[in-house]
């Protein structure tokens, strides 16, 4: 522990307030309604749109009236996950946070940090009296975690900016001036339960304890798929016997790697002994392949009651396409400027057991559309060949880079001023909202940073505590040198 200050305290003040409300994605009308009752009570202009985003806007300062209308945009939403011990209502309880050295983090939840900081950055802008600024708008977008819902529903002419600064990126000294588009993969396998033969042995395997991560930044980080990796298991032991599969749950969230997971399969049996031999090799096998990126493996395997299974020839077939899925970082970047980016990439995010369905989500990723729609079809065509029922949804677009941007060279001259150091200018594998904005607002100008998180999309997730005032200091020296209008 460590008694290091929370600074800008007007920022963490906001983070404060914003923790105690609940706000999950698709259900972020209590955050809303906190925003609009912020506004009131200072006397700022507030609108909320159809679709349910909020945008606030602040008057310039004295003597900077003539400089053009910035834009500050985060999102309301926050991914909520938690420790499996942990006794957590995301509907109602607030998140509880502790100073972990110079980080944030939360009690067993994630922080929510993504993208509550940048929120709380806005509101302690609206909040301040003491800061040279020109017109500002400050956007707070509803359901980007789980379908970018606030930024596919915003009409034009929501927002009436020249620039616009998302404050939804995760690493200080980072700017991000391009995003890779996406798509999500639906596959449903339907089936009716039948009885698995009489001389049939039940077993549960699980895993927990693998690190996870948001499946746009962490993709290339080479960490264990929870899901994957009992693909390989059920693929090798379908292979060598007559396996029935009961149930399969892993994963929570579609822009997640699965962390853990569990399996309930019957095996005959007298080849239960042999199952068990061959998991403590398979075990072993994983781990020493993960010891770099998931050292704290959790693995079981026990006997369970017997229960019914899914018919063989579905269960059969969905093995082997869970085998066969391409997963992972797929292809790097073409351009040399930013060949060090991952280009094109899948990530299966979840599935789940029901009584009469299965239910996969994937997610596919590119910085070029016709890749990620190729990617896409191969990750279709996978299940198809094995019977699953697949959608996909329209995706969102990829962010282009802009060679000619103002506010790139503004932000960049602006860090080397306050900190003396070259920022690193980049593209990033993760969606963002900036993408749909490109569409609809085609001249906006746009750029994208903020303060260092960790292990988003985790109860891992965290808060370096000092990007925070860094962040805060060069956001102030840009909004005082914005062009004039």
């Amino acid at each position: 522990m460590s008694n290091v200050e929370l600074r800008p305290a007007r920022v963490f003040e906001q983070f404060a307030e914003i923790n105690k409300i609940p706000r999950p994605s698709k259900h972020e009308e209590k955050m809303a309604a906190y925003l609009k009752k912020f506004a009131a009570d200072r006397h700022l202009e507030v609108k909320e749109d159809e679709t349910g985003n909020v945008i606030i806007r602040k008057p310039a300062t004295k003597g900077l009236e003539h400089l053009a209308t910035t834009i500050l945009q985060s999102h309301m939403d926050m991914v909520c996950d938690k420790l499996v011990d942990v006794d957590f209502d995301f509907h109602t309880d607030a998140i509880q946070t502790y100073v972990d050295g110079e980080w944030l983090r939360a009690k067993g939840t994630t922080l929510g940090a993504d993208d509550g900081i940048g929120c709380a950055i806005e509101l302690a802008i609206l909040d301040s009296n003491d800061i040279e600024h020109g017109p500002i708008e400050c956007v707070f977008t509803r359901d980007e975690e789980t379908g970018l819902t606030g930024a596919f529903g915003m009409k034009p002419g929501f927002m009436t900016g020249k620039y616009l600064i998302n404050l939804d990126s995760e690493d200080e000294g980072q700017i991000f001036i391009s995003c890779a588009g996406g798509i999500n993969t639906t596959v449903t396998y339907e089936f009716k339960r039948e009885e698995a033969p009489a001389d049939y042995f039940f077993m549960q395997a699980s895993l927990k304890g693998l690190n996870g991560g948001h499946s746009g930044d962490d993709i290339n980080k080479k960490r264990a798929n929870a899901i994957k990796i009992m693909a390989r298991f059920l693929y090798l032991e379908q292979e060598k016997m007559d396996l029935r599969l009961s149930q399969w749950n892993s994963g929570k969230m579609h822009n997640a790697i699965p962390r853990d997971g569990k399996i309930i399969f019957a095996v005959p049996n007298d080849r239960k002994e042999e199952v068990m031999a061959d998991w403590n090799v398979f075990t072993v096998g994983v781990e020493d392949e993960f010891h770099v990126t998931d050292p704290t493996m959790h693995w079981a395997i026990q006997s369970v009651e017997r229960q019914q299974v899914i018919p063989q020839n579905v269960s059969h077939g969905l093995i082997l396409s869970m085998q066969a899925l391409d997963n992972g970082p797929l292809t790097t970047c073409q351009d040399e400027a930013i060949a060090y980016m991952v280009e094109t990439s899948s990530n299966v995010a979840s599935i789940q057991s029901e009584a009469e369905k299965i239910v996969i989500v994937a997610s596919q990723r590119s910085n070029v559309m016709s890749n990620l729609k190729n990617m896409a079809n191969t990750v279709k065509a996978v299940f198809e060949l094995s019977g699953g029922k697949v959608v996909q949804n329209d995706g969102y677009p990829a962010w282009k880079m802009n060679p000619n941007s103002k506010l790139v060279k503004l932000t960049v001259d602006a860090y080397k001023k306050l900190f003396e150091k070259e920022p690193t200018v980049k593209g990033i594998h993760a969606g963002l909202e900036c993408g749909l904005f490109s569409e609809k607002y085609p001249e906006l100008d746009m750029v994208s940073f903020g303060p260092t998180l960790r292990n988003v999309h985790t109860p891992d997730e965290c808060l370096h505590i000092p990007t925070v005032q860094m962040v805060w200091d060069h956001l102030l020296e840009i909004l005082k040198n914005i062009p004039q209008e």
